[in-house]
């Protein structure tokens, strides 16, 4: 199992339609066929000195193995959400793990 897990921050000026269309392009993420489990996200209103909330949204998707992770990497779908909403990214930071 391979997991990948992308934090956005998004532009300072982004409107609220924005950030929701952001959020369904995210969302339209999870109809690749190779994506077995997803989650989208905020910040959770926890304050700790080692919890990071400072990021816009959260992505996590999970792959059976590495060679699903690179389907997804090169999916339509993905390609498309890059193309459209790259723009509002201000910084994208990324684990992926397994």
């Amino acid at each position: 199992m391979l997991s990948h897990h992308v934090l956005f921050w998004l532009k300072a000026d982004t409107t609220e339609d924005q950030k929701a269309a952001f959020r369904k392009g995210l969302e339209s993420l999870e109809k690749i066929e190779t994506v077995t489990n997803f989650h989208v996200g905020t910040p959770a209103p926890i304050e700790r000195a080692v919890v990071d909330i400072t990021y816009t949204f959260s992505l996590v998707l999970f792959f059976e193995d590495l060679a699903g992770h690179d389907v997804y990497q090169v999916h339509e779908l993905h390609k498309a959400f890059l193309e459209e909403f790259r723009i509002l990214f201000e910084k994208v930071v990324i684990y992926d793990a397994q």
